[in-house]
């Protein structure tokens, strides 16, 4: 589809090409067999020069009818009236045969006189074909310059803001405001072209006026308005809409976009006809800063908003945000009303929370979606399609589509190597601990440090371990200590001289434990490590805790603790259940689960059973199986419990106990009593509260992948070596999704490799520009700025040599092949945009803003500096109001029309959008539009070669 288009752009553009030629030929052909019948004196005694004479044509017919001068007699307009049907009924045709000037850049081609027809078609097709390339170089080195500017306004600073808990936190917040962004430097790169042109012409026609700055403007701005947003409407997917979010900042926009051009037109033909006072210019220039300020005041919604009351809802991501009455948010008209809350907490905070979430929800349909996946893949796609969906900048639309257009491959391709990079950048971070210990000292512990050991078990093992280097030698000393076991009736003390080899990183040693007859609770003793050889650090645990139980009682069955957090990445957890004060005979221990915040089958699988202590078995476990949704704040519990413990029918004391129990409690002997005391019973802690958070692993990744979801980076390169890797490299330019896994690779096709082979010197050449990580971007923009200002003059000079070659005026080449050229990466950026926003804000709004910006900064800078010229030197600035006076009138009437269907189409209940929408009516708005255009375009070819006189 986007080739067909760009044919259908390519041979409408020819097509025009081919008419006006074939127009301004046949010109040239009566006006050489008329040329013997000139008289070359009669020019002469006009005394006026042939642009004197197209000036004060333009300023005759703009005069009032029957205005006269003093005393009643002719005016000086009528005087000159006179002379100039003199000079016009004796030669009329002396300004249809233009001679070329010299150019500021590139060289004249000579001769210039006694030009034959077909020398002159051979001519003006070299001049287009090189236009056209012209175009493709300014195009891909404004796409760096682009760059620059994204890596400029991405610049972040950290700011502090309080979570929901009061806890703090540090986030990264970009310095400049989105508005303030796309008004000025996004402006400026993406309009470049024109805005340099018009001050290059300035200074080339020595601060004279010239059509072709000004005309490109304003083409521009036609096609634009028209062409780009009729284009944008049919492109759409069907079934699909897009809105405009920043309404407020559309109206600004669009209602300077207009009245700049109703400017022009009261400075041309109003104020002072033909005459642009310094004042005039300045004001022009100022409105740029004006239109920049009042779409900043309208983004952020200051004065008369500022003060009125305001309620906060909570939009479909679950984000606070202001409640307002004509919410642009997208499908928030149609959504249920919510409940009203009081945000304390910043907008910045709520961009961070709500990217978080819509990361989170991402990893959820993941991982439905991929569930033999592992958490590592998951994040790495999440990351992948959070880069994706996030919202872009006219820059990154501007460059994907150069990059389409000249072989240079499709930026989602980056977009996965950034993903992936990011996630290896933050888990290397996470890990950076891990990593550190290894540069520690040699350190020493106990492994594990909590022994449990029954009463009758002899010896036990004790395990020291060593960790670090162990390429040297090592040695560390250990005791015994008293607890309420004490050595020598309960243990025999030790003291001795661990040695750790060259090689050796573990050493082990005996306890003995002495046993007894005597029924009593269990009891502990300590082993401590101290001293050790230089060079080596001891760690937790250096004292190992050894547990005595008691072999002559069933045991006391009971939980280690009252709660136990996990992570809900754990998968399984063992949760262990003790066996104290003995551990004679088979005991058979109960368990279950019940919900408490946490829901069986959606956080944790339900668990029931009964666990079996065998004889001497002094711990067991019970699994419970998490279950895992990666979800950001989760925090919930469930309770375990267990029952009442029993002896095992085959175990030794059950019968005796059995038979006990049924005796009367009078007729108990002391004996009996003994075996009763020595049943299993449950201890304190029968219910334990399992507590499921969020990985803080997990929770760490979120924040840093969500924080560099940031796309500026993509546009931006690091190195020279990238540069020239990407200008010699066909990418194919495809349009495939992330979630298209099991799909081949796809090559380049043919298309790519023609235009990337036609735009290798292009790519090559800027290669050579500074990358956007030398000082954040500053040297790539001025590099870049002055390499377009460089192209700009030469599409300037082969412009005027292409309209001189074929006799069309500049007026026309400037509405139909510069205004044209310049704009078709537009034309793609905005298709692209359209299809993959959620919004139209990067379709509509780019559109008006940018067309105000041209205006302001572009035609306001070049009458400037052109007016404070000739005011230093005594003179006045001219402009002839002619035919771009006669194309803003033309084109601030048609603004309005656009507009008001615009606005018709948002508001009417059958569309409820500016882009997409029913067929039938996209279509017939579309129509409207290009209509519009057409319009624009032959009206003002017309009045420029006078067929129509305003």
């Amino acid at each position: 589809m986007q080739l067909l288009l760009k044919s259908i752009f390519t041979c409408a553009l020819f097509v025009i090409f081919v008419y006006a030629t074939a127009q301004s030929l046949l010109k040239v052909q009566e006006t050489e067999a008329r040329q013997a019948y000139l008289n070359v004196t009669s020019s002469s005694s006009s005394n006026l020069s042939q642009d004197d004479v197209h000036f004060l044509s333009r300023r005759l017919r703009q005069a009032t009818a029957g205005e006269e001068g003093e005393e009643g007699a002719p005016s000086q307009m009528d005087d000159e009236l006179e002379q100039m049907t003199k000079v016009h009924a004796e030669a009329p045709d002396a300004e249809e045969l233009r001679e070329c000037s010299e150019g500021l850049v590139l060289p004249l081609w000579m001769p210039q006189r006694n030009i034959s027809v077909g020398d002159r078609l051979v001519r003006g097709f070299v001049y287009f074909v090189l236009l056209i390339y012209l175009f493709v170089g300014v195009s891909i080195i404004a796409d760096r310059f682009m760059a620059a500017i994204e890596a400029i306004t991405s610049i972040e600073r950290a700011v502090v803001v309080k979570g929901p808990n009061n806890t703090k936190q540090v986030m990264h917040v970009r310095i400049w405001n989105e508005t303030v962004a796309n008004l000025t430097l996004m402006a400026l790169g993406s309009s470049a072209p024109e805005i340099l042109l018009s001050v290059i012409e300035i200074y080339a026609k020595d601060f004279e006026s010239g059509d072709l700055g000004p005309g490109t403007i304003v083409g521009s701005a036609a096609y634009n308005l028209f062409m780009i947003i009729a284009v944008c409407m049919i492109w759409i997917p069907a079934g699909e809409v897009r809105r405009i979010r920043h309404l407020r900042v559309f109206f600004v926009t669009a209602l300077f976009s207009v009245f700049a051009y109703v400017w022009l037109w009261l400075i041309l033909s109003v104020f002072t006809p033909g005459v642009i006072l310094v004042w005039e210019a300045i004001v022009t220039l100022l409105f740029f800063p004006l239109t920049v300020l009042w779409a900043y005041i309208a983004e952020r919604r200051l004065l008369v908003y500022k003060y009125m009351d305001k309620n906060y809802r909570v939009n479909k991501r679950g984000t606070v945000v202001a409640g307002e009455h004509d919410q642009v948010e997208m499908d928030a008209e149609k959504g249920p009303k919510q409940p009203m809350v009081t945000s304390a907490r910043g907008n910045d905070a709520e961009a961070f929370d709500e990217a978080r979430r819509e990361y989170i929800t991402l990893l959820t349909e993941l991982r439905q979606k991929y569930p033999d996946a592992d958490l590592e893949q998951l994040e790495m796609m999440a990351q992948e399609q959070v880069l994706a969906r996030s919202s872009k900048s006219r820059a990154f639309y501007r460059i994907q589509a150069t990059r389409k257009m000249v072989g240079s491959g499709n930026l989602m391709r980056k977009i996965q190597e950034r993903a992936h990079s990011d996630l290896t950048e933050v888990k290397a971070q996470l890990h950076a601990g891990d990593d550190e210990e290894a540069d520690d000292p040699i350190r020493m512990y106990f492994e594990p440090g909590h022994y449990t050991v029954m009463e009758n078990c002899g010896e036990f093992e004790v395990r020291v371990v060593r960790r670090g280097d162990i390429s040297t030698y090592a040695s560390v000393e250990y005791e015994t200590q008293d607890g309420t076991a004490s050595a020598g009736t309960d243990f025999v003390g030790r003291k001795g001289l661990l040695s750790f080899p060259p090689g050796v990183d573990e050493q082990r040693f005996r306890i003995e434990v002495i046993d007894d007859d005597v029924f009593e609770e269990d009891e502990c003793f300590y082993i401590r490590l101290f001293n050790p050889s230089e060079g080596v650090k001891l760690a937790v645990p250096m004292i190992a805790t050894v547990m005595i139980l008691d072999d002559d009682h069933a045991g006391i069955f009971a939980f280690t603790d009252s709660v136990f957090e996990i992570t809900e990445s754990v998968g399984r957890f063992e949760l262990k259940v003790m066996r104290y004060s003995g551990a004679r005979g088979t005991v058979i221990v109960p368990y279950w689960t019940e919900n408490d915040t946490a829901t069986e089958s959606k956080d944790y699988e339900g668990a029931r059973g009964e666990l079996v202590f065998e004889n001497n078995e002094s711990e067991k476990f019970i699994d419970l199986f998490i279950l895992e949704e990666s979800s950001y704040e989760k925090d919930v519990s469930f309770k375990v419990h267990i029952g009442e413990p029993r002896l095992a029918p085959d175990s030794t004391h059950y019968p005796k106990i059995k038979e006990v129990e049924k005796k009367p409690v009078q007729d108990l002997t002391e004996l009996d009593r003994i075996l009763l005391l020595s049943k299993p019973r449950n201890g304190e802690l029968t219910t334990a509260y399992v507590r499921i958070r969020e990985s803080q692993e997990f929770k760490a990744t979120v924040d840093k992948l969500v924080a560099k979801a940031n796309v500026s980076a993509v546009l931006g390169t690091s190195s020279w070596k990238e540069q020239f890797k990407d200008a010699l490299t066909v990418i194919p330019a495809d349009e495939s999704e992330f979630d298209n896994d099991d799909e081949e690779e796809e090559v380049p096709s043919c298309f790519s490799y023609v235009s990337h082979f036609i735009c290798l010197f292009w790519k090559v050449l800027f290669a050579f520009v500074p990358p956007t990580d030398i000082c954040g971007g500053y040297v790539t923009f001025v590099v870049s700025i002055f390499v377009i200002g460089v192209i700009t003059a030469i599409i300037g000079d082969a412009a005027s040599y292409f309209g001189c070659a074929l006799n069309i005026k500049d007026s026309v080449t400037a509405i139909l092949f510069v205004a044209l050229g310049t704009s078709i990466p537009d034309t793609f950026a905005s298709m692209i945009a359209a299809k993959h926003d959620e919004g139209a804000d990067n379709c509509i709004g780019n559109v008006t803003g940018s067309n105000a910006v041209n205006v302001f900064l572009g035609i306001g800078l070049a009458w400037t500096i052109a007016a404070v010229y000739h005011s230093s030197h005594g003179m006045t600035f001219n402009v002839e109001p002619g035919t771009i006076g006669f194309a803003v009138a033309l084109f601030c009437g048609e603004a309005l029309i656009a507009i008001m269907l615009i606005m018709f189409r948002r508001w009417h209940k059958g569309i409820g959008a500016e882009l997409g929408g029913p067929k039938v009516s996209k279509y017939i708005s579309a129509a409207i539009l290009v209509f519009l255009w057409v319009f624009y375009v032959v009206i003002c070819i017309l009045e420029a070669y006078d067929v129509i006189r305003v």
